[in-house]
């Protein structure tokens, strides 16, 4: 998702740009004064509120518009992100956004700014008064809204600026030159945006050869938990003695460990586009650690994964693998292999449920040959991608 503030005095040309940025990049506009007559009109809750607050000559309150403008992002959840436009005008209304951005879940990635002089801005104006028909077109009224835009904006750019993410354009270019500096600002942002993906399915599904495959061909880190233990016990590192024995004593790898190697995984990583988690969350208690782990390094999960296969075809699959060099501990008898499917079933559906209210998840029929179902997870990938764009 990608959220922006177009910022700019009257005359900027922050209309013409916002055509551009919501068709390039699918993104939602939302301008109060828009959803506000948008509310008003449906006659909905919200809207009756404004229209008794306005009908007595009252100002509609922040604490109105900052629900309306939540009713309009949820109410879009297909939109690839959302265009503000004369929000936040105030440093108070700034601050609302923010909340509100850590509410959803998400963030303003960028405030965009086209600086244009005032006698530009005044002459612009005065042009558009001819052919516009606009009372307000006329140039003590212009001088006053910039004075106005000035002395309420200010604030709000530097409020921005302390949180680095303002960026300035020159709005006296043309049109085209300025599109073409607001798209790499934007291809900028994107591409500190992270594909984080989360493969779930039963042992023997082959979320493992799935994910090193995705991993390879995306640019993405694959994190497995049993992998990491294996190689901390094999550099013989001091996590690695304790892993081990832990193991030696027949005991289980507590999260406390696994969240450590995690997000020694996540501060390492160079540049890749995303993380691809195998084996982990295991349980509802590991989902919350890892959506915090997450929220820590400024990301999130952005796509859940769930390969099916039957349960008969799962039995072969692992019974098989068991006369393999690949065999698991678990693959050792039929009766160890219904034992750890069961417990995925008890442990880890509830997982897979969680995070289908929250994110919904995408099941790939897991059947067929390796390349068959590669082809059907790599286009997943593939299209995550251009959801995150």
């Amino acid at each position: 998702m990608l959220n922006i503030a177009l910022f700019g005095p009257p005359g900027a040309g922050k209309g013409t740009q916002s055509k551009f940025l919501i068709e390039k990049y699918n993104l939602h506009y939302i301008s109060t004064g828009d959803i506000l007559r948008k509310e008003l009109a449906e006659e909905s809750s919200l809207g009756l509120k404004a229209k008794s607050i306005i009908e007595a000559g009252g100002l509609v309150s922040d604490e109105i518009i900052v629900q309306i403008i939540e009713k309009t992002i949820t109410d879009n959840p297909h939109a690839g992100g959302f265009l503000f436009d004369g929000f936040p005008r105030t440093y108070i209304q700034a601050y609302i956004l923010e909340g509100l951005m850590i509410k959803l879940n998400t963030k303003l990635d960028c405030l965009i700014s086209l600086e244009v002089g005032e006698e530009e801005s005044v002459h612009r104006l005065l042009e558009r008064g001819k052919t516009s028909g606009r009372s307000d077109d006329n140039e003590e009224v212009i001088r006053n809204r910039l004075k106005e835009y000035k002395e309420k904006t200010l604030p709000v750019l530097n409020f921005f600026k302390e949180r680095g993410i303002y960026r300035s354009i020159n709005g006296v270019d043309s049109i085209l030159n300025v599109s073409g500096k607001i798209e790499e600002i934007i291809n900028e942002e994107l591409s500190k945006k992270l594909l984080n993906i989360v493969l779930f399915g039963y042992p023997g599904s082959g979320r493992g050869s799935q994910g090193k495959a995705l991993a390879e061909k995306f640019n993405l880190e694959y994190i497995a938990t049993g992998d990491m233990l294996n190689d901390e016990i094999k550099k013989n590192s001091p996590i690695g003695k304790e892993i081990k024995e832990l193991y030696e004593n027949g005991n289980l790898v507590s999260d406390e460990i696994v969240v450590r190697l995690i997000e020694k995984k996540l501060q390492e990583s160079g540049n890749v586009r995303g993380f691809i988690f195998k084996g982990f969350p295991r349980t509802l208690v590991q989902s919350y650690i890892l959506d915090g782990l997450m929220k820590k390094h400024n990301s999130s999960i952005a796509k859940i994964v769930e390969i099916e296969v039957p349960t008969l075809d799962l039995i072969k699959r692992l019974d098989a693998r068991s006369k393999t060099d690949r065999c698991m501990p678990y693959d050792t008898s039929t009766t160890r292999i219904i034992k750890r499917l069961k417990e995925h079933e008890d442990k880890t559906i509830p997982v897979i449920e969680k995070y289908n209210k929250l994110h919904g998840v995408v099941k790939i029929d897991g059947r067929g040959s390796f390349n068959e179902v590669f082809e059907r997870t790599a286009a997943v990938v593939e299209h995550s991608f251009r959801d995150i764009r």
